[in-house]
């Protein structure tokens, strides 16, 4: 069962006026360490690290939206972070105020699932997040 459903898009230029203007104190407020090393990985190319950035930024958003609190009640930028599934698919890692309200809104006997799509395609960033249970049994 879908619990929420969220989406952002975002103009990667911006992004890149904020880190710009605010550098590491932006970084630090809402990026995991997770997500600030995958962005390193990439320093040999600027626009894709802020592209990265970027991305990251929607994918928050998106999540708060599907939480149903925006960055707000508990909620804050560095308790949602995008990470990669051993196969390469995108979830989000909640911890903190995203965590709590992820299991305030997932029925008891259910396991919470978060799918994340994202993408860019200059100067936009877009991402997608669906919150869903399924049955803790497997079936």
């Amino acid at each position: 069962m879908i619990l929420g459903i969220g989406s952002d898009l975002i103009d990667i230029r911006r992004v890149a006026k904020v880190m710009e203007r605010h550098g590491e104190r932006f970084l630090a407020r809402v990026f995991t360490e997770a997500e600030r090393g995958k962005a390193a990985r990439r320093a040999k190319n600027q626009n894709m690290v802020v592209a990265t950035y970027a991305k990251r930024f929607a994918a928050k958003e998106a999540c708060a939206k599907a939480l149903g609190t925006g960055i707000r009640q508990g909620v804050w930028w560095r308790d949602m972070g995008v990470v990669n599934l051993p196969g390469g698919r995108p979830t989000m890692r909640l911890t903190g105020g995203a965590l709590a309200r992820l299991q305030a809104l997932t029925p008891k006997g259910y396991e919470p699932r978060i799918d994340v799509s994202i993408t860019d395609d200059w100067p936009l960033a877009q991402a997608f997040v669906i919150i869903s249970a399924e049955s803790a049994g497997g079936s």
